[in-house]
C-alpha cells in the first residue's frame, strides 16, 4: 500500500513542479513568462497571427528573422490588437508599437516599422507593454528550442 500512496503523491505533485509552459517555447521579458508560437521561416513569418479572433492571455508569437535589419510588421487580415515588440540580435528591445488595431484593410493595411535594426519581433495582446513597463534596452530571454540567430 505504501508504494502506491507515495506513486499517487509524486503525480499529484507532478503538475507543480513542471514548467508552467509545459515543454512549449516560451519567452520571458521584465519578469513575466510567455508561451510563443515560433515563426522562423518565410512561411510561418507571413501568416502570423492572420484570421485569428484571440491570443490567449500569457501567449504569443515570436518571429525569427534570418537577418538583422530595420523591419516593419502590418496587421493584415489580423483580427487581434497587438503590441509589437523589436529585438536586435542581443535581445535587447530596439522599440516597440503599442495598441496596434486590428486592420481588414488587405494590403491597405499600414505598417509599423522599427526604430532600428532588429533580428527578433515578439507580439503579443494589446496593454502588455505598458502593463510590463518596457523601454528600449530591456532584454529579452528565450526558453530552450527557440532558435538563436544573433549573439546571445
Amino acid at each position: 500500500m505504501r508504494p502506491t500512496l507515495a506513486l499517487l503523491a509524486l503525480l499529484a505533485l507532478s503538475p507543480l513542479t513542471g514548467c508552467a509552459s509545459d515543454g512549449q517555447p516560451w519567452v520571458e521579458l521584465k519578469g513575466q513568462r510567455f508561451v510563443v508560437e515560433v515563426a522562423d521561416d518565410h512561411d510561418e513569418r507571413a501568416r502570423g497571427l492572420m484570421f485569428r479572433d484571440q491570443l490567449p492571455e500569457g501567449a504569443g508569437m515570436l518571429f525569427v528573422h534570418d537577418a538583422e535589419r530595420p523591419l516593419a510588421y502590418w496587421m493584415k487580415n489580423t483580427r487581434i490588437p497587438l503590441d509589437i515588440f523589436y529585438f536586435d540580435a542581443s535581445r535587447k528591445l530596439v522599440s516597440v508599437s503599442r495598441g496596434v488595431p486590428a486592420c481588414s484593410l488587405g494590403d491597405r493595411c499600414p505598417p509599423y516599422p522599427s526604430d532600428g535594426p532588429a533580428l527578433y519581433v515578439l507580439e503579443l495582446n494589446a496593454g502588455q507593454a505598458n502593463a510590463l513597463g518596457v523601454a528600449p534596452g530591456d532584454t529579452i530571454t528565450f526558453g530552450p528550442g527557440i532558435p538563436e540567430r544573433g549573439a546571445p
